[in-house]
This record gives C-alpha cells, sequence and structure tokens, in this order.
C-alpha cells in the first residue's frame, strides 16, 4: 500500500482528477487561524507527496510532515526540499517539539482501526500542540452516509504518460474496502499495471466527537467544504 509505483504517479492523478492542493490548503489555514489568529508553525500529519505541505510552507512559516510510507516521503523531499519530514506512524509519533497547528488531510485518518487507535491518534496531536493549538482533520466517509459499491474511474495524459485509475469501494464490516486498478503507459516504458488495496475504517461523526473530546480538543465540525467529507477543526484546551 502507498508503495513506490503509486508514489511517482499520485499527485498527476489528483490533480487531473481536479484536486486543488493549494485551495484546500488555504481553507483549511483560514480555519485553523479562526482558532489561532498568529499560528505560523504547522506540522501535516500523513503528508504523502508533500503536495498540501508544499502549499501549506506558502501560508506558514515553519511547516514539517510526517509520513508513513517511505516512498512518499522520498517524492515529498522532492516536492518540498526545504521541509523538515519525518517516517513515522501518526499511532505513536514522538518528534520532542510542538507546533502552532497540525492537519490530517485527504481522509488518511480514517486508516486507523479501532476507536481506541483513533482516541490514541488525537492524543498524540494534542501532545505535539502549543496550549490553545489547532487541529484540522478531514475524516474518511462517515459510516452513516457511505455509498457502497462506488466505483469512479478516470484516465489523463499528462507529461508524456497515459495514466489511468479505476476504483471500486465496497462495506466489510465497519471499514471501505477500495481496490484500485493503475496502469501507466508511455514509449518507452509500454503499460505497466499495479493494484492498491485499502481497508479505511468508517467512523460515525459521533465517534470521532468523542476522541476529540478525550484527547482534550473542544471541536466542530464543518459540513461540506473541499471533499465533501467535511473538516473537523478544534483547538487544545
Amino acid at each position: 500500500m502507498y508503495g513506490a509505483d503509486l508514489a511517482e504517479v499520485f499527485e498527476l492523478i489528483h490533480r487531473g482528477r481536479g484536486k486543488d492542493y493549494l485551495a484546500e490548503a488555504e481553507v483549511v489555514t483560514k480555519w485553523i487561524r479562526s482558532r489561532v489568529p498568529n499560528a505560523v508553525s504547522l506540522l501535516d500529519v500523513a503528508c504523502g507527496t508533500g503536495s498540501h505541505l508544499k502549499a501549506f510552507a506558502t501560508l506558514f512559516d515553519h511547516v514539517e510532515g510526517l509520513e508513513i510510507s517511505e516512498p512518499f516521503v522520498r517524492t515529498a523531499r522532492e516536492t518540498v526540499p526545504g521541509a523538515e519530514l519525518h517516517l513515522g506512524d501518526m499511532r505513536d509519533f514522538d518528534l520532542g517539539r510542538r507546533f502552532d497547528a497540525i492537519s490530517c488531510m485527504f481522509g488518511s485518518i480514517g486508516y486507523l482501526t479501532t476507536t481506541r487507535e483513533l482516541t490514541a491518534t488525537l492524543t498524540r496531536f494534542a501532545h505535539h500542540l502549543v496550549p490553545g493549538g489547532a487541529v484540522a482533520v478531514d475524516p474518511w466517509w462517515f459510516l452513516e452516509n457511505y455509498a457502497d459499491g462506488y466505483v469512479s474511474g478516470s484516465v489523463l495524459q499528462v507529461d508524456g504518460m497515459t495514466i489511468s485509475r479505476v476504483s471500486h469501494s465496497k462495506l466489510e464490516g465497519n471499514a471501505s474496502r477500495m481496490d484500485v486498478h493503475y496502469v501507466v503507459a508511455d514509449s518507452v516504458n509500454g503499460a505497466r499495471h499495479f493494484v492498491e488495496n485499502h481497508l479505511i475504517t468508517l467512523f460515525t461523526r459521533e465517534q470521532y466527537e468523542t476522541a476529540f473530546a478525550a484527547a482534550g480538543f473542544a471541536v466542530d465540525y464543518i459540513e461540506g467544504l473541499h471533499s465533501g467529507r467535511g473538516l473537523f477543526i478544534g483547538a487544545r484546551k
């Protein structure tokens, strides 16, 4: 999952599907500064290949990233060459410093498997925030509004490559199992196919809010926004 094949084309695919990393970062920053007007430092947890982090770097004086996938960290170092990037797990990381704000984008929080892990992770977030610091979490779909059986597909041509992505999601217990097929083709290497399989937990809104409270956050849920899944914005008490 999130291997080298995907790291190579991840940003190209999602930009080609209309994802605007800078616009999303600007919206999240607006909500962060509604809680901490003078926020100047940010940690992006599950920073992926660094596209949101690159945008946040234009909005904050100091940014760092945390990512569990080594191939994604390598790509992020090319995307945001001046940022400090940490290879680590959001469930148990300890960077030894605190930030004014923490972001966790693109539904990445859904890779946690239980409410206990969710609470423990948000507690790690609180540990890395200054008193009163802000947290912004882009959640995965809630169990109560998940579309079982969803199929998505796209094809794009960019940088001399043709890339196709087809995904199918289905309900499996309290999680969505998403199987994603990719074909990447160019004139030199021909076509190659690889598959990524993801199991992403469908926490309820109430489970999120309970976990935030247990971790010491006063949190609000903002509906809609860029992903359609909304945004949790909180402040460390």
